[in-house]
């Protein structure tokens, strides 16, 4: 399933809704085309329709911290700096589809896209991605977005680190799962593929992680999952 069909089954208002909010993201944030990408207005629609799925009901004061999306023709190439444990400091170059910057911009792939909306498969990255934005709203990107008020904090952290256990545990013991394997990158990683999962193919996430399903319902304020069911009954 691709996120665009949960948005045609959502009822009559929050279609409208969703359709306002899109009119606003196309407004208030800059789309850029680069290495020669031309960034046409229907390509800013869709990415902002898709980017505007997640806070439906959350608001676009989630994504005030950033101000423009980046998109390529393809994948691009990133310079990489990270810390080992050891204090050993690894540089590599990396081929990306998708990136969120802690204090820049989103980057898309549009040939990524162009693919996700062929295969209607369970991947969208750009919820992918504004995922991780929404998980920097906290700090540091470790899967662990700001809650609010009533959702519990320990619960959040338990019920996400015992199926990111289990997912990689799975992993490794029968080297394949439902959902896209990206996900035992690292919790942050986690969290964004679960996010994407979650409006594109919900019953997964609710019938692999119903803990973790019910934590991503209580943050969005969705239940993708009931609103597919009943499109299918």
């Amino acid at each position: 399933m691709h996120s665009s069909i949960y948005a045609r089954a959502l009822p009559r208002k929050d279609q409208q809704r969703l359709h306002q909010l899109t009119e606003k993201l196309l407004c208030t944030k800059s789309y850029e085309g680069a290495s020669g990408f031309t960034v046409s207005a229907a390509i800013r629609a869709r990415i902002a329709l898709h980017a505007c799925i997640p806070v439906l009901n959350l608001g676009l004061d989630y994504y005030a911290d950033w101000a423009s999306i980046v998109i390529y023709p393809g994948d691009f190439r990133v310079y990489d700096e990270s810390m080992d444990e050891f204090g050993v400091v690894h540089r590599e170059m990396l081929d990306l589809c998708g990136q969120s910057l802690s204090q820049g911009p989103i980057v898309l792939s549009w040939e990524t896209i162009q693919e996700e909306r062929k295969t209607l498969g369970d991947h969208d990255l750009v919820i992918h991605e504004c995922a991780h934005k929404l998980d920097l709203l906290n700090g540091a990107a470790n899967g662990f977005p700001p809650l609010h008020t009533g959702m519990n904090r320990r619960a959040w952290a338990r019920d996400f680190h015992q199926a990111y256990r289990q997912f990689c545990t799975g992993l490794d013991s029968r080297g394949s799962h439902r959902l896209d394997a990206y996900a035992a990158e690292n919790p942050a990683e986690f969290f964004a593929v679960l996010s994407e999962t979650f409006f594109t193919a919900p019953h997964l996430v609710h019938e692999d992680f119903p803990a973790v399903y019910v934590h991503l319902q209580d943050f969005f304020r969705q239940d993708p999952d009931r609103i597919m069911r009943r499109i299918k009954s």
